[in-house]
């Protein structure tokens, strides 16, 4: 059992992971270890209107797609702004984050279907210092807001009245010494991005809504779990908040220690992958989802899956399926996948 939901095959069960802080324990790789972002679903301001009648979401490395029915319960016709909010992305944190796309704008790849057809969306995107919005200076400056791919930017080679202005305002931040003396700075604002549209929902009827996007998937090349990392005092707590937050169980890790043994090596070169869903925050409908189903394709038969499932029930089968009715999320989903890549 877990969390009192039917007893789940001994190797499927989530989790989410940042970098590992033990340097003298954990292996010099774990430096190559990138943070996932936490994405979930549509948004939209709350309403006894219209209500959602089921939900399929599925999970890959490669893709998450979710198709929602929603049905207008009035007899009008109502209009509503909807949201796909994309994770804030600190600049000062980003060199440890996996970003998916390198796209400055839609860096998920993010689409959106209604009843079938492509939707058009409007990208707002903002750079926040603390409370203040500073996209206007940025523009200003002709810098992009999300420095990323061949939008890189290279602060030395900056006009010095550029830099300053940056340091001053709180945008650059203080970044260590270069090898002659000088100070380095790096990009200090967060970026605050969402998809936006319109949508509307015909009266007494029904609007079925698909989107996808690539998942920002957080790696790293060991994993914690190997018995010949987790049963070292040093890392005692960060384990036990993997067991915690992933219901990472004890079959689990018996079945990680068959196929990993308990060498301090990582000699079958195990590593993890882990994707967090933002579920419960959408919850803006009528009433709960009146039929919600889970899959997660960990991309391999061979690979470990572990997560919360709480009140979702496995399906029969070898498949990593899950359902509920009348479902109200109450909790985000973060998944574990251990294996070979």
């Amino acid at each position: 059992m877990v969390n009192g939901s039917p007893a789940q095959p001994s190797f499927r069960i989530p989790a989410l992971t940042l970098v590992f802080l033990v340097a003298t324990v954990w292996p010099a790789r774990a430096n190559d270890s990138a943070a996932e972002l936490s994405i979930g679903g549509l948004q939209f301001v709350r309403t006894n209107n219209v209500t959602m009648e089921s939900e399929n979401l599925r999970i890959a490395l490669d893709n998450v797609t979710v198709r929602y029915q929603f049905a207008n319960v009035t007899a009008k016709p109502i209009t509503l702004t909807v949201a796909f909010p994309l994770p804030d992305i600190d600049l000062s944190e980003a060199e440890n984050i996996a970003l998916p796309s390198n796209d400055p704008v839609n860096f998920v790849d993010f689409t959106t279907k209604v009843d079938g057809s492509p939707t058009p969306l409007t990208i707002d995107q903002r750079a926040m210092v603390g409370n203040k919005d500073v996209s206007a200076l940025l523009r200003e400056l002709k810098l992009p807001l999300l420095p990323i791919g061949g939008r890189e930017i290279r602060v030395a080679d900056l006009p010095e009245a550029t830099r300053t202005r940056l340091v001053n305002e709180g945008l650059l931040l203080p970044a260590g010494m270069s090898d002659n003396g000088r100070q380095q700075y790096a990009p200090g604002w967060v970026i605050k991005t969402s998809a936006v549209r319109q949508q509307v929902f015909p009266a007494a009827n029904t609007v079925t809504v698909e989107h996808q996007y690539r998942p920002s998937v957080g790696s790293s090349p060991d994993t914690i779990l190997r018995s010949g990392l987790r049963r070292s005092s040093a890392l005692s707590q960060e384990v036990q908040r993997y067991r915690k937050e992933y219901c990472v169980q004890d079959a689990f890790l018996a079945e990680l220690d068959k196929r990993a043994g308990s060498n301090q090596a990582n000699t079958k070169n195990l590593q993890e992958r882990r994707i967090s869903y933002v579920l419960k925050t959408g919850a803006n409908w009528a009433g709960p989802i009146r039929s919600f189903k889970l899959t997660i394709d960990p991309g391999g038969s061979d690979r470990l899956v572990s997560f919360c499932p709480g009140r979702l029930k496995a399906s029969t089968g070898s498949t990593l399926e899950y359902t509920s009715s009348d479902f109200k999320p109450d909790a985000d989903l973060k998944i574990l996948i251990i294996g070979t890549f």
